[in-house]
């Protein structure tokens, strides 16, 4: 059957293409905008995500992490005295104004971190140490955003609120969501800088004992501090992007996008087989006079859809995995998960295969006779 199956995909070649190019458009579309989404829900929790090892404890009312209300320090010392806690870390986050050599202006999100650990500080360093925060104006900046800065190099002076900075180094990949670019620096110059106050936190980051259990810790500081909530990291993560897309027009414009991509890829392949089964009308005929079952008939066309399925799938995921590349030389950067990868074979098939029921409908309501009249 395969090797018939080869035989009329082969007998019109055009018909064959097209709906090759429908099913591996309709995958690279799919794959381009789900790329997208999971580029946007992944700079949503960015600065959680790379801060995982850590229970959050935010004002009661947040539920984003990009929006942060100020705490009292104070917060800090009287969760490090309840039982479980083994060390508070305060870090704040900061709006600033840069000025660049070129005359090149642009915001920054300032993220403060307490020396030595620095832990809320800088990840994802590209050739840097967290260190390098330590001199007096260091400032570490990321690489992807060196454009918006002025091609600001390694070294180079800047200021930032009208204080004299410099770049002390580099982080590859740290992307933030809807505001100013992240840029690093220690708790103290943060303040100073953003002329926030020494009283005042924008989170706490409590590293817990070992032999505790987050869950209980996480409860404990619900239940005796008012107006903070302590999360599980993953799960704030999870409701900063609920946040998000609930409050944006992100989920149904990709939605919806998607939706599209799969009807037409659907829509055009199902012509197309369509269209070609008409024009063959005389050879299935011919199979069913000779003895070819309707089942025959709709496995032959199966398999030609699921040739153009398997040839589509891998073309598509090529397109796809192109795309990704080229975009990440710009720092839009994502990675597709297993089930996502799995969900994109199954997709190619059900693609190819439910269009191809068009063919299959109009073939089974063929009687041999017909092609034999004049």
């Amino acid at each position: 059957m395969f090797k018939t199956a080869i035989r009329f995909l082969s007998y019109d070649k055009p018909k064959s293409f097209g709906a090759l190019a429908g099913i591996v458009i309709s995958i690279f579309l799919v794959g381009q905008q789900l790329g997208i989404f999971l580029f946007l829900t992944g700079a949503m929790k960015s600065i959680v995500e790379n801060n995982k090892g850590y229970i959050w404890v935010v004002d009661s009312k947040t539920n984003n992490a990009n929006q942060l209300s100020s705490l009292d320090v104070r917060i800090g010392r009287h969760i490090e005295s309840i039982p479980g806690v083994q060390a508070v870390y305060p870090v704040v986050l900061t709006a600033a104004a840069a000025k660049f050599e070129d005359g090149t202006t642009a915001a920054m999100t300032l993220v403060g971190s307490m020396a030595p650990k620095f832990v809320g500080g800088p990840w994802k360093l590209d050739d840097t140490k967290k260190e390098a925060m330590l001199p007096d104006g260091a400032i570490i900046t990321e690489t992807f955003d060196a454009k918006l800065f002025g091609d600001l190099k390694l070294g180079e002076y800047f200021e930032l609120n009208g204080r004299k900075v410099f770049n002390a180094g580099k982080t590859k990949g740290v992307r933030a969501f809807g505001g100013a670019p992240f840029a690093f620096t220690t708790i103290e110059r943060a303040r100073a800088i953003g002329n926030y106050p020494e009283t005042k936190a924008s989170l706490f980051l409590v590293e817990w004992d070992q032999n505790s259990d987050p869950q209980s810790v996480i409860a404990t500081i619900n239940a005796t501090i008012t107006n903070v909530r302590a999360w599980n990291a993953e799960e704030f993560a999870s409701v900063t992007v609920k946040t998000v897309l609930g409050s944006s027009g992100i989920a149904i414009s990709v939605g919806s996008l998607i939706l599209f991509a799969i009807i037409s890829g659907f829509v055009i392949i199902g012509l197309t087989l369509y269209s070609a089964a008409i024009d063959r009308l005389r050879d299935y005929g011919t199979l069913k006079a000779i003895g070819a079952s309707n089942g025959y008939i709709a496995r032959l066309i199966l398999m030609q859809a699921t040739i153009l399925a398997v040839i589509g799938f891998v073309l598509g995921r090529l397109l796809v995995q192109g795309f990704k590349v080229g975009v990440a030389n710009s720092g839009v950067m994502f990675e597709f998960p297993l089930s996502i990868q799995v969900g994109f074979f199954f997709l190619t098939f059900f693609i190819a295969l439910g269009g191809s029921t068009f063919a299959i409908r109009k073939i089974s309501r063929l009687e041999p006779a017909q092609v034999f009249r004049g």
